[in-house]
Parts: C-alpha cells; structure tokens; sequence
C-alpha cells in the first residue's frame, strides 16, 4: 500500500512556478507575444546596427542623394540631407528606447518608495503624500514636460527629468495600493514581531509582492514615453537635430512631407508600432497575472 501511495506521488507532475505559469498564459495571447517580439525587435535592431554602420553616416550630408523614394539600396529613402532614413530610424530607437527605459525604471524607484512609504505609515503621512501625488496627476504628463524642460533648457537629460517627474504618481498610486493591501498579512506582523527594520520589511516582503502591477504598469508607462518624448522633439523641446531621434526625424520631413511622405511616413510608422507594442504586452502582462491569481494554491498531496 505504501509503495503503491508512493508511486502515485511520482507520477504526480511537478508543479509549475508562478513565474512559469505567468509565462505559458503570456504566450496564449497572441498579441502580447507579437509585441513582446516587435519591442526585442527593435532593441536588438538599435544594439546592432552600430556594428555594421558608422554613426557619422547617419550625419554627414549626402545632397546628391536627397529625398530619394524606397529602393534597394535605400530601404526607407533618404532624407533631405541625403542620409538614409532607415538607419537614422533604427539608430533613433537607441534614444528613444533609452529616454523609454531609464525614466520608467527611474519613475518606479522613485514613486514606488513614496508610494511605499505612504501606504505603510498611513495617517498623516499618507494625507500629505497623495494629495501631492494628486496635485501632479491633474497636470498632463506632456505639459509638466513642456515646463521641466522650458525651466532647465532642452537636451536629452532634461527631457528624461520632466518624462520620470511626470510618472513618479502612477507608480506611486500603485504601490500604495498594494502595500494597503498586503501590511496587514500575517507574514507582515510575522516579520514585526521579529525586530525587522521597517525598510527591511518594505524592501524585502512588501514591494517583491506588489511587483505584479508596477511591471504591468512600466510596460504600459513605455509606450506613452516613446510618445511623450517623440512629441517633444517635434515641437522643438526635446532632442536637436542632427541627433536622429524619432520625433526630430518627423520634424526634419514635416517641410517636405506633401513632396516626399515617405519622409514622415516611415518614422510615424515606427513610433506607431513601438507604442503598440508596448501596449500589447502590457495587456497580455495584465491578463495573465490575473489568470495567475485566480488559480487556488492547494500544497497538500491529494490523498
């Protein structure tokens, strides 16, 4: 009987990681997966092209070659400089992506720890924290840039500054709802009981579960910076030109675009695809986080 009762527990299949579960539902949704491709895509396309074409070509004047339609040699045409657009699109990902992924990353830190702290406090703390959070998510993300960016000047890093400053609420509004959520578990009272430091409580068992919704909402946050930032530097507030960064490049072929579309058409395309992508993944990020939660943890062996 026993041996039989032993047989049966090896034949059990081993149980998936919440992780692995999280990435077999992701891969259900064929969008999420389609976007997740577009976005490794393009980071891969942007980390790469260094290796095959110099930067100053993607600068260096070429009149001869000017506002050539798509060919062979020139996938996407040229611009009016005669530079090939495709290359400029493809090292403009390099800015764009890194404007994307530091202000995020740096909106998370820095809302999640406000967050963090002001749903653990609560009280007073909290009152005066989120009505400040409040303040900020009334003014629209594009028009605190436009005033960051007007107060310290334009240039890339500035124009990271006003992005982040923009998103430190979002995060923080998520995280405070979670930590509301999870500081009266018992692993909580559990760790209080301990003598574990406050910070060692938020660092090490408040914000690992509260990760779900903060990379949801990064991914999300990703494609309305790509946007944010392409928009700034069309109107001039953002990266220069020459520096080949997606909304610079509209703004070098808006002069020319009825002449010449594919000046506009190609880069619009692209920050188009980039932020849907961002936004597929997103989605299929919340879809299978839910699903996750949904599934009942049953530890025992069934008898």
């Amino acid at each position: 009987m026993a041996r039989k009762s032993l047989e049966n527990t090896h034949a059990m299949p081993k149980k998936r990681s919440q992780l692995g579960m999280i990435w077999h539902q992701l891969l259900k949704n064929k969008l999420a997966v389609c976007g997740l491709i577009i976005i490794l895509g393009i980071i891969l396309a942007s980390l790469l092209v260094g290796l095959v074409v110099d930067y100053d070509t993607i600068i260096i004047h070429d009149l001869m070659n000017k506002n050539q339609g798509p060919s062979l040699q020139h996938w996407f045409g040229t611009d009016s400089y005669g530079r090939d657009l495709l290359l400029r699109i493809i090292y403009g990902a390099r800015i764009s992506l890194f404007i994307g992924f530091v202000s995020v990353l740096g909106a998370m830190v820095a809302g999640g720890a406000v967050g963090a702290i002001s749903g653990f406090y609560g009280g007073k703390t909290d009152i005066i924290v989120m009505r400040f959070m409040d303040v900020l998510m009334a003014i629209p993300s594009t028009l605190m840039a436009i005033c960051v960016v007007s107060a310290l000047g334009q240039g890339v890093m500035n124009l990271l500054l006003a992005i982040m400053i923009s998103l430190i609420p979002q995060f923080a509004m998520i995280v405070r709802s979670s930590v509301l959520t999870i500081k009266n578990s018992e692993f909580i009272e559990a760790a209080r009981c301990g003598g574990t430091s406050t910070a060692r409580i938020i660092i090490r068992h408040i914000l690992p579960n509260a990760m779900g919704p903060i990379i949801v909402q990064a991914t999300l946050a990703l494609g309305g910076v790509i946007l944010t930032a392409a928009s700034m530097s069309f109107i001039g507030l953002g990266v220069q030109p020459p520096e080949p960064e997606w909304g610079s490049i509209l703004t070098e072929g808006q002069e020319f675009m009825r002449d010449y579309p594919h000046l506009v058409l190609f880069p619009g395309l692209t920050i188009m695809l980039a932020v849907l992508a961002c936004n597929f993944l997103g989605d299929g990020l919340r879809d299978a986080l839910g699903s996750v939660d949904k599934v009942p943890h049953n530890h025992g062996l069934a008898e």
